[in-house]
């Protein structure tokens, strides 16, 4: 009789440490990890001009009842922990959100003026749209009115203290903890997105979790814009965050 499969979504913004999550689960020998597996749909439902839209569009199925299906199939060799790292930008705003019920959850937060900062050195333009804050909220009030309450987890605090949250969720998916967690191989992997050589080059180069740091950011007017008209939703997601560690640290 083959072992129940755990399935956990990790619901992000662009910039919100998701990929280094992404290799922290991956290198559990338990786990299969899946890299925005709604971005090809995303780009084909609006039109926008990604990097690599091309190269995107030709790796992922396009149409989202596919990717859905996806969630649910087997896992290869004996694995038994399916990790999806989700952006929640790529879902439509009418979306019914249901189906993320059927699958543990976490949301991944981060300040919007680092967001900001961080991807506006990889694109031209951000609008607040894009780095799926208000999207985050959303999602949450969805989760709400179901009665569901999956845990949010702030960048920097989790950067503050990884193995802490690491273990709390572990603990709370019922899954064993393992080092392995911490500290992973630098370089690309096959399970990346074919839109990795725009987004990835400090993951491919990490061996780990980036020590926090305070960040200065310096924004221009209409980035700046951008990041205020996100922090409603940044507020109220960080007021119900999971906390370990003193606010001070």
């Amino acid at each position: 009789m083959s072992a129940e499969v755990l399935r956990l979504h990790v619901w992000s913004g662009p910039r919100n440490l998701s990929t280094a999550m992404m290799r922290s689960w991956e290198n559990r020998p338990d786990t299969v990890v899946v890299d925005e597996p709604f971005y090809a749909a995303y780009l084909t439902r609006t039109g926008l001009d990604h990097p690599g839209r091309d190269e995107v569009l030709a790796s992922q199925p396009t149409d989202e009842a596919e990717v859905l299906a996806s969630f649910r199939r087997p896992l290869p060799g004996g694995r038994t922990l399916h990790y999806v790292k989700q952006m929640t930008h790529h879902l439509r705003p009418e979306d019914d959100l249901a189906w993320t019920l059927e699958f543990r959850n976490v949301l991944l937060i981060r300040d919007p003026a680092e967001v900001v900062a961080s991807y506006v050195r990889s694109r031209e333009t951000c609008e607040p749209d894009d780095i799926g804050l208000i999207q985050q909220k959303r999602i949450v009030a969805t989760w709400d009115a179901l009665d569901a309450t999956p845990p949010i987890v702030d960048a920097g605090d989790f950067l503050r203290a990884p193995e802490p949250y690491l273990r709390w969720l572990c603990d709370w998916l019922g899954v064993r903890f393992t080092d392995r967690m911490l500290a992973w191989p630098p370089g690309p992997r096959e399970t990346d997105g074919v839109w990795a050589p725009h987004w990835y080059a400090a993951v491919r180069a990490s061996t780990g979790f980036a020590p926090w740091r305070s960040r200065d950011v310096d924004l221009s007017e209409h980035d700046a814009a951008v990041a205020d008209a996100c922090r409603p939703a940044y507020d109220a997601l960080a007021a119900r965050r999971l906390r370990l560690i003193p606010d001070s640290m």
